[in-house]
């Protein structure tokens, strides 16, 4: 029976510490080649955009689709998800809050394998919707931060957003990116961050920008990388403006573009010296999806939660 999540009932579902260990094991099943992803695309809507992205995790058993229509009015989210083996639809998700999850225990996975194991602070470049999960996986991926700064343009926001999360604000984007670790989870066009602002040893999280159009970081910060990665030099090729014109400029080689889940499972060194500036450029795959998609489900069957979509002989799901 098919099954029916509404945004309130994901954080009832879900921490993030589960969000960590199911974009983790996305990971290790992409290295162990059980998942076929493909990348988003893009239509044009009136004033905005439709996405689709899917992908197929053999691992889990499971195949899904994200679709979401974002423009002038916001974003609507749906995740749907299928039993791979029985192709019977298993639920349909609204899936803001569920990205917001998935996106933030990225960043908190690459922050596990690539930070230095001296890191003790996080510098966050954006206050919106995204940043809350960006700070609390990477919180949950680090135990041993201690400090967390947090910079937006809007002075009212950024004081609001520090007092949320439990953070310090920032009086300038460079503050914020003089930490351990730096996330820039922003929609600017142009980049937030510059690489002479970065201390030795710094991990970018760079989780914002998904457009070939759009950067959040300039070229200091990939001249200055020791080692570069992404969730998928597919997709990255696409769609990653922060890698795209760098390699268009001749600062970076695409065969210098390493995938997370090779660092995860082992088969790359990431990080090779305390003083090395790791770069892990994120812009969000369906396996991410399908992964986190799957663990709320059986949560959600565990404890009752959501409704039940009653179908009749031939019939579609109704809601």
């Amino acid at each position: 029976m098919t099954l029916y999540l509404t945004e309130q009932d994901i954080d009832g579902l879900l921490t993030p510490e589960d969000a960590l260990e199911a974009i983790e094991g996305s990971f290790r099943r992409i290295a162990e080649g059980v998942v076929e992803n493909v990348p988003r695309r893009r239509l044009r809507l009136d004033g905005g955009a439709l996405a689709v992205m899917s992908a197929v995790d053999l691992g889990l058993g499971v195949a899904g689709v994200k679709t979401y229509a974002a423009g002038r009015g916001g974003a609507s989210f749906v995740l749907v998800l299928f039993d791979a083996q029985t192709d019977e639809t298993l639920a349909v998700i609204e899936a803001d809050r569920l990205g917001q999850y998935r996106t933030g225990a990225a960043s908190g996975v690459a922050a596990k394998f690539l930070a230095g194991d001296a890191a003790t602070s996080l510098g966050v470049i954006g206050a919106g919707t995204q940043a809350e999960m960006q700070v609390r996986c990477v919180r949950a991926a680090v135990p041993g931060l201690e400090t967390v700064l947090v910079y937006s343009r809007s002075e009212e926001r950024r004081e609001e957003f520090a007092r949320l999360v439990g953070a310090e604000p920032a009086e300038s984007a460079q503050e914020a990116a003089a930490q351990d670790v730096v996330v820039t989870i922003t929609s600017s066009r142009d980049p937030v961050l510059r690489g002479d602002w970065l201390r030795p040893g710094a991990l970018v999280c760079a989780a914002g920008a998904n457009r070939p159009q759009a950067r959040e970081l300039d070229n200091a910060v990939l001249r200055r990388a020791a080692f570069v990665c992404c969730d998928s030099v597919e997709d990255a090729r696409i769609e990653s403006g922060d890698l795209i014109e760098p390699v268009q400029h001749g600062v970076l080689d695409w065969l210098e573009v390493h995938e997370l889940s090779e660092v995860v499972s082992g088969q790359v060194q990431g990080r090779q010296a305390a003083e090395d500036i790791v770069v892990f450029k994120s812009n969000g795959i369906a396996a991410w999806d399908v992964a986190i998609g799957a663990l709320a489900v059986a949560r959600a069957r565990e404890r009752g939660i959501g409704r039940a979509a009653q179908r009749g002989p031939g019939a579609p799901a109704s809601f």
